[in-house]
């Protein structure tokens, strides 16, 4: 599968983060749809993770945790992103539709802080500084 899959699972997972950070700009903020792009965000770089660590296709899931678990296979430091895998998960499907679950302007901030935190995680940080080195 290799670089250029992984980078495609990265550069989508930062187009749901931008796309989040720039619905934080509208007013009222839709804060279901801005947690949902950050859990799918998150979702993402964990994919991609695992398309160039595993070189398979990730699982078809929503499930943050499933997937950290199945990172941490291959990368025990893993278990330190759980929490913010933990909380992300709920929004992966829930917020898209009416009177699922009730998220408050907090909810909305942590769910920023938590899938900027993934994205940051010191193993995908390298991996994708790899990766755009490789293709420049």
């Amino acid at each position: 599968m290799g670089h250029e899959y992984a980078a495609e699972w990265f550069e989508y997972a930062d187009m749901d983060l931008n796309t989040a950070e720039h619905l934080l700009t509208l007013h009222p903020q839709p804060l279901g749809i801005i947690c949902f792009h950050c859990q799918q965000a998150a979702e993402k770089y964990l994919k991609g993770f695992l398309v160039l660590s595993e070189e398979v296709e990730p699982p078809k899931t929503h499930d943050l945790v499933l997937l950290q678990i199945t990172c941490m296979k291959t990368n025990g430091s893993f278990h330190s992103i759980g929490r913010a895998c933990e909380v992300l998960t709920r929004y992966g499907v829930q917020p898209r539709y009416p009177n699922e679950i009730e998220i408050t302007e907090k909810d909305m901030q942590k769910a920023i802080e938590y899938a900027r935190q993934i994205r940051d995680f010191e193993i995908l940080a390298e991996i994708r500084k790899e990766i755009s080195q490789s293709t420049d």
